[in-house]
This record gives C-alpha cells, structure tokens and sequence, in this order.
C-alpha cells in the first residue's frame, strides 16, 4: 500500500534552483569567456592597466598549459589535480623559480574565486585555500657607490635625452619610487617649489608625496627647461614630444649599467629602489619614514631593509663584543 504524502513543488527554489544554475553554467562557459568576464570586472573595479595584464597574461599560461595536455577547455572542468599538475611542469620541466610559480598561481587564484564567489560560475573552486610555494628569501641586490658614479656619469649630458635619462635615474636614486609610478608621472606632479613629487600611479591606488632635496630640484628645473611645451602631460617624454611608456623607461637602468660596464647586479628601476632603501637606513631613516615615502602597505619589507642594512647592531657590537676582554 502506497504511503500518503504531499507532492512536492515541481518549481524549483532557493538552493535546488542554485544547484541547477552553478551545474547547468560550469559545464557551457568555456575559459575564454570566463576570463573575459573576470578582466571586464577587474577593469570595473578600477584596478591598474599592468594588473590586469598580468592576470590576462598568467591565466592565459595556466590555459595554455591545459590546451597543451588535451584538456577540456570548459571552465567547470577544472579541478584541484589540474592545479597541482600544472605546479609541477612549472617545477619540473619548465624549472621555474617558486617567485615566478606563486605570481602566477596568486593571478589563477584570483581568477577562480571571483569565479566561485562573485560570479557564482563555477560549483566548486579548485584554488581554494590552495598553498603557495615557500620562498627563500635571497640577497637584496643594490648597487654600490662605485656603480651608481658610473651609471650617473652614462648618460651623454650634451643631449636631451642624456639630460632625460639622468635626471630619471636621479629621481629614482633620491625618493626610491617604483617603475610603475615613475610612467604616471605628470609634469605638474613635480612640486619644486614645496619640493615633493606627487605620486599618483600607485601600487596600493593610496596617493602620496615624496620629497626630494636641491640637488634633485635643481636637475629637474634643468630638464623641465629643456623639456618644454609638450602636446602630453607626462614628465619623462621622447624625442617625438609623446609620453615615455613603462617598457621604455624600464629599459634606461639597463642600456646605462650595460654602457658603463656594470656587472653581477640586476640592472633595473627596482634595484635602485632597493639601493635608495639601504643608503637611508645606513644614513639613519626609521622605519615610519621609510615606510611612508616608500610607499609599503605593511611594515615588513622596510624591516627587511632595516635588518638587513642598519649600522646600530654593528654600533652595538663594538660594546659588547666578547672578544673585547680577551688577551689573545
């Protein structure tokens, strides 16, 4: 005998109707509409042109790589076992460096929870809490005075462009700014009279002023002279009058450091960033200062650099040193 009971609701509701949405779009949506969706709303949000090409270009690696084992480009397909199969041909046969492993996980990561989580595309996310790989921290490189004299002394000062290119290496010298914040850089940003320059490219999109000292505003009223009335409203510009593109003012450290001779330090805007880090811990600058015209969200790097490159211990050391009392 058939037992009585209620006949259930045929439309479906609340999380039968989820259940069916998140099934129903994870097995249609391939990777190439996923990805457009994830940097259209990354573009929404505001975030920088170079962040988004670098989620584009690092989930493209990581599609690249499924294409490569015949893997379904369907993005509900994907699964956790993809994730780790993927680390390890970064591993082992493209024996990358786990700095370059985890930018481009940390970019896949991103891409699946804003799949998982606002855009409810996928049912299950294969990044989640998924680890990195541990880094070792290495030698800061940075260069020495000797390098900086010759770097600083390259460029052919007789020209605009040796003019350009020095006062750009000097500015990066005296306030230590990141190479993405030295392309958005316009020429009223440079506040001589106050002697600070605004900085508006940021990594962390919190805007701040750096200051500079006489011998910085001195070059940079010397190349503004030189610079003149420009159609673009950036700063550093080329021969043509149009603004200097980050790819181009990336390459000014490198061209200089390879003219001059420079060996075994990478030549880049980041180590002078790292250089202007240590000359100021070295010459006294505490944390906070450090921390505010560097532009760190955190304390951690800054004190990186104060442990690695404060004379006090040394000071101290001289004290206490148990050698001191030893007739040896």
């Amino acid at each position: 005998m058939r037992k009585n009971r209620t006949k259930r609701n045929n439309k479906l509701i609340g999380r039968e109707l989820d259940i069916i949405e998140k099934t129903i779009t994870s097995v249609v949506m391939t990777f190439d509409e996923a990805l457009e969706l994830f940097i259209d709303d990354a573009k929404r949000k505001g975030l920088r042109e170079f962040t988004v090409v670098y989620y584009r270009r690092e989930c493209n690696d990581f599609r690249k790589w499924l294409a490569k084992i015949d893997h379904s480009l369907l993005i509900g397909e994907v699964v956790r076992d993809h994730i780790n199969d993927y680390v390890e041909d970064m591993q082992q046969e493209r024996e990358l460096k786990p700095g370059t492993i985890n930018a481009k996980l940390r970019a896949v990561r991103t891409f699946f929870h804003y799949l998982y989580g606002d855009a409810k595309i996928i049912a299950e996310n294969p990044m989640y809490k998924y680890p990195l790989l541990k880094e070792r921290k290495g030698n800061i490189e940075t260069f020495t005075m000797k390098q900086l004299q010759a770097l600083l002394n390259a460029p052919d000062r007789r020209t605009f462009t040796g003019q350009r290119d020095y006062t750009y290496m000097l500015l990066l010298l005296e306030t230590g700014i990141r190479l993405n914040e030295s392309a958005g850089i316009l020429l009223e940003d440079a506040k001589l009279s106050e002697g600070v320059i605004f900085i508006r490219n940021t990594k962390n999109h919190f805007h701040r002023y750096v200051p500079i000292q006489s011998k910085m505003k001195d070059q940079l009223r010397r190349y503004i002279k030189l610079r003149g009335i420009c159609e673009t409203e950036y700063l550093f510009v080329t021969l043509e009058e149009k603004a200097m593109t980050r790819s181009t003012l990336q390459k000014i450290v490198s061209h200089y450091g390879k003219l001059a001779g420079i060996k075994g330090v990478r030549l880049s805007p980041h180590t002078f960033r790292h250089t202007f880090a240590k000359l100021s811990v070295m010459n006294g600058a505490g944390v906070f200062e450090l921390q505010k015209i560097l532009g760190h969200s955190t304390m951690d790097m800054v004190r990186t650099y104060v442990n690695l490159y404060s004379n006090e211990v040394s000071e101290k050391h001289r004290e206490f040193s148990p050698l001191n009392n030893l007739d040896i």
